[in-house]
């Protein structure tokens, strides 16, 4: 049987350390129920990489990705 250890993070520690400053800025908000992440990034695809960097943390939250796209 081949086990994997899940490490917990926290939705923040995995944006703050992400190597794209853009993802290092945006703020993470987090409940019980859910995980909100807001700010500004340029494109529509720095939207989706910090939405898919946090959801691995989720957990049985929910994920409201309020970031604005500003180019």
């Amino acid at each position: 049987m081949n086990a994997c250890t899940i490490l917990a993070t926290e939705p923040a520690d995995v944006l703050s350390v992400s190597p794209l400053p853009q993802l290092r800025r945006l703020a993470v908000c987090v409940s019980e129920e859910e995980v909100v992440i807001t700010g500004q990034v340029s494109s529509f695809y720095m939207k989706q990489l910090a939405q898919e960097t946090v959801r691995p943390t989720l957990g049985d939250r929910r994920l409201l990705n309020l970031v604005e796209v500003c180019r």
